[in-house]
C-alpha cells in the first residue's frame, strides 16, 4: 500500500540510508570496544591488587572476567570488519548504479535526438537547401542579363573594336620620340628683332611649335 501511494523508493536513496545506518552502527561498536578494553584493564589492576593481598581466588576471578571482556572485544572487532566489508560493497554497488543510470540517460537522450532528426529529415533538408541555392543562382543570372539596347550589342564586335584601340595606342607610343627635342634658336634679322622680353618658361606645346619652326627654317 505504501509503495502504491508514494511510489517505490529510489535505489540511490536506499543506498545512502543504508550507508548512514552502517556508519552509525560502526561508531557504536567502536565505543563499546573502548569500554570493554577499559574494563579489561581494570580487571588486570584488580588481579594485581588481590595477588599482593595473597587472595589468589579473587585474582583468578578478575582474570576470568578480563578474558570475557577480551572475547567480546574480539567479537566486536569481527563485527566491525564485516560492517566495513559491507560498506565497501555497498559503495561500489552505488557507484555502479549511478554509472548505469548515467549511461541509460545518455542512451535515452541520444535516442530522442535521433528520433527528432532522422535520416529522411536530413536528406529532405539538404534537398531544400540545394534547391534554394539553385534558385538563387538563376535569380542572380537573370538580374545580370542585359536588357533593352544593351542586349543588342555584339560582344565579338566590341572585342574587335577594343583590339583596334589597343593597336592604335601602341602605334602612337612607338611613333613618339624618346625625349622632347630642345627648342632651336630662330635667326631673325637685326631690324626685326623685338625688344620685348621673352617669356620666362614655355609650355610643352610651345616647345614643340618652336622645334617645328626651326626645322622649316632649315
Amino acid at each position: 500500500m505504501f509503495n502504491r501511494v508514494f511510489g517505490k523508493p529510489k535505489p540511490e536513496a536506499n543506498a545512502v540510508a543504508t550507508l548512514d545506518k552502517l556508519t552509525e552502527t560502526l561508531e557504536m561498536l567502536e565505543k563499546k570496544e573502548k569500554v570493554l578494553l577499559k574494563k579489561a584493564s581494570a580487571e588486570i589492576e584488580k588481579a594485581k591488587e588481590f595477588t599482593r593481598a595473597k587472595n589468589k581466588r579473587a585474582a583468578i576471578q578478575c582474570l576470568k572476567r578480563k578474558r570475557l571482556y577480551e572475547q567480546q572485544v574480539e567479537q566486536l572487532g569481527n563485527f566491525q570488519l564485516r560492517i566495513h566489508d559491507q560498506m565497501i560493497m555497498l559503495e561500489g554497488a552505488k557507484a555502479t548504479t549511478e554509472t548505469v543510470d548515467a549511461l541509460r540517460s545518455g542512451a535515452a537522450a541520444m535516442k530522442a535526438m535521433q528520433k527528432a532528426t532522422n535520416i529522411d529529415d536530413v536528406d529532405k533538408t539538404m534537398d531544400e537547401i540545394n534547391e534554394q541555392t539553385e534558385n538563387m543562382k538563376q535569380i542572380q543570372e537573370a538580374l545580370s542579363t542585359p536588357i533593352g539596347a544593351a542586349a543588342d550589342f555584339d560582344e565579338d564586335e566590341l572585342e574587335a573594336e577594343l583590339e583596334e584601340l589597343e593597336g592604335a595606342e601602341l602605334e602612337e607610343q612607338l611613333l613618339q620620340p624618346a625625349t622632347t627635342a630642345p627648342a632651336a634658336s630662330v635667326s631673325v634679322p637685326a631690324g626685326r628683332q623685338q625688344l620685348r622680353p621673352a617669356p620666362q618658361k614655355n609650355t610643352a606645346e610651345e616647345d614643340e611649335l618652336a622645334a617645328l619652326q626651326a626645322e622649316m627654317a632649315l
